[in-house]
């Protein structure tokens, strides 16, 4: 998927979700998300993969005594407190936490790339725990000697996560948070999902093994103060870009690209004249295959553009401003990326998958006021990425919406986000006081 080489794709495809069906750890939940949009499959592929990984789970948590403290003491684990995704949408939700209510912790399994952003992370914690060289009993001996309420995992069945310490059952409460779309296959591992009414709507809840916790808005938070967009103008033309040119625009990773997602893409080509589609600098083979693929469905591989490297963020989020539309992909949504493209005033469409990694972006689109750009069929995402490429005046409108979007949409007020997580996080608390089992949870808008 990464070389987008995808002779004999769906053959092996099917061949892979029936060795799962058959109970096969012959694959990582992570690398499943985009190749299927079964959240059945998905739970199936999780259960077994920890089943093989983790052969001994503990039936009985750790911390099932009643911890009480004058604050309520959340620790997020995670490898990622670093230039990273994760690291760019949390920043300031962990600044927002209210200190007279909740002291939190940071175990930080991963590498220290000694930048700004990790800078800023290791500020904003009551303690900030370096974890990347001790062994697993070294982390859990400091998460249970922080006496920790609320466990929290960013990283899930990612790159570079260690499910190992939440074998034993490290806290009273475990929460699975952000790193991975999808549940992560147990229940003795963890007791709830944050998520949101569409990336989670009540008939998936049969294919998640935590409870869901379902905030208002979006699931996925952004940190207004990360991802400060270069003030100079850029150019079309320092981007090989034509003026006269509709640029269609995704620059999602290559392995979230595949046949039918490509199809439709070639056939939003050819419904708009002088219309080009920009994507990422991915490798020089996948750029190869690409151009292929274009060639065989009767488009001039020419008209794709990659994308080059830039130096900051701030100048990858600046040039999202001379692309016309973001095309999203399914089943793996664009995440991060979706919501880099929104906060940059690009307005992206998606065509709305099962799974909830298939449906992060609709959640996005809703947070931020524009439900009409979430579709529901093949047929209808390329028709109305084809009707807004031609209509400029209606395109013109929503960009103006979502540029507006900056000062009152909750998907872009951290601090907002943070008392709604705080909310949920109190809600686990006081049942687990009253010593009641987990359980579903809706926060309410306030």
């Amino acid at each position: 998927m990464n070389l987008c080489n995808w002779d004999n794709l769906d053959e092996q495809i099917g061949r892979l979700t029936a060795a799962i069906r058959l109970g096969k750890a012959n694959s990582s939940p992570f690398a499943l998300l985009s190749l299927t949009d079964s959240p059945d499959d998905q739970l199936i592929c999780a259960r077994t993969w920890v089943r093989a990984k983790l052969p001994h789970v503990s039936k009985t948590r750790s911390g099932g005594e009643i911890r009480r403290h004058d604050k309520i003491r959340v620790g997020y684990v995670s490898p990622d407190f670093r230039k990273h995704p994760v690291g760019y949408l949390t920043a300031g939700i962990f600044e927002s936490h209210d200190p007279d209510r909740f002291e939190t912790y940071a175990f930080s399994i991963g590498p220290d790339d000694n930048s700004d952003l990790r800078k800023r992370l290791e500020k904003s914690f009551h303690r900030f725990v370096d974890c990347e060289h001790k062994l697993d009993g070294d982390v859990l001996k400091a998460i249970d000697d922080a006496q920790i309420n609320i466990l929290v995992d960013l990283a899930g069945h990612t790159h570079n996560a260690r499910l190992s310490l939440f074998a034993s059952s490290p806290a009273p409460i475990v929460v699975s948070y952000l790193g991975f779309a999808g549940t992560l296959g147990s229940r003795e591992l963890f007791d709830y999902i944050i998520a949101d009414h569409i990336v989670l709507p009540d008939q998936n809840r049969q294919f998640f093994d935590e409870k869901a916790v379902r905030l208002p808005g979006s699931f996925m938070p952004r940190d207004n103060h990360v991802g400060t967009i270069d003030g100079a103008a850029p150019n079309r033309a320092d981007h090989d870009l034509r003026q006269e040119w509709t640029v269609f625009c995704c620059f999602n990773n290559a392995y979230k690209i595949n046949p039918t997602v490509f199809d439709s893409w070639m056939n939003i080509l050819k419904g708009v004249d002088q219309s080009i589609l920009w994507l990422s600098d991915v490798g020089e083979i996948a750029k190869s295959n690409l151009r292929k693929e274009a060639k065989i469905r009767g488009v001039d591989p020419d008209r794709l553009v990659f994308a080059r490297r830039v130096a900051s963020s701030s100048e990858h989020l600046a040039r999202h401003r001379l692309a016309d539309l973001f095309l999203d992909t399914l089943p793996y949504n664009a995440h991060t990326t979706a919501s880099d493209a929104l906060w940059a005033g690009l307005p992206v469409v998606t065509h709305i998958g099962n799974s909830f990694a298939g449906r992060v972006a609709a959640s996005l689109l809703s947070a931020v006021g524009l439900p009409e750009l979430i579709t529901r069929t093949r047929a209808d995402y390329e028709a109305l990425a084809i009707e807004l490429a031609l209509d400029k005046q209606k395109l013109a409108d929503i960009r103006g919406r979502l540029q507006g979007s900056h000062l009152t949409a909750s998907l872009f007020d951290a601090a907002l986000y943070a008392r709604r997580l705080e909310t949920a996080y109190e809600a686990m608390y006081q049942r687990h006081q009253a010593g009641l089992p987990p359980d579903h949870i809706d926060v309410q808008a306030r």
